[in-house]
């Protein structure tokens, strides 16, 4: 390769991950942003999204993915879950946007386990879906989607607001 050819991928490098090298600043400088854009979005209804995770069930056990314990609620805490990315504080949404309740959704389900069995899978379909139901462009592919959730997995409490950050920041274009 002659060097006009590597300079010129080099700044296309530079130019095509703009948002990770401000990302990783903001980090830095504990200074990540949480941009919300006012748009609330319509609240997941419990039973259809009960229908979706079973879809989801079905396709897993048949490609032997999943068991029976495969998104089996535990007491009600999914409706719970549902609930809480929907609340509210002097009649004023917690969460100030279809992003930040998307990523508090993939959050709540990954490290709250309100399913026996599947808490990440679930946690990332529907994370996907909520996003799809909002109109929101899917921006994260499998890879990243997977990375996200073991880093919220592995995550400790303490992180959880960095979390949510930036899973936040991802999504905005």
């Amino acid at each position: 390769m002659n060097s006009e050819v590597e300079a010129k991928e080099i700044i296309r490098l530079i130019k095509n991950y703009a948002k990770t090298w401000s990302l990783l600043l903001a980090y830095d400088e504990g200074r990540f942003p949480l941009i919300k854009s006012g748009y609330q979005g319509q609240p997941l209804d419990y039973q259809q999204m009960k229908v979706a995770i079973e879809l989801l069930k079905t396709e897993l056990v048949r490609k032997k993915e999943a068991t029976a314990l495969f998104a089996r609620e535990f007491d009600n805490r999914f409706a719970a879950t549902l609930g809480a990315i929907e609340q509210t504080f002097l009649s004023k949404p917690l969460y100030g946007s279809v992003q930040e309740k998307a990523a508090h959704l993939l959050y709540f389900i990954i490290k709250d386990h309100p399913f026996i069995d599947g808490n990440k899978r679930v946690g990332c379909f529907l994370f996907l879906l909520y996003l799809q139901l909002h109109r929101l462009p899917l921006v994260l592919d499998d890879g990243a989607l997977l990375l996200l959730a073991l880093l919220i997995a592995e995550s400790v409490p303490a992180q959880k607001d960095m979390m949510i950050r930036l899973v936040v920041n991802l999504l905005l274009p």
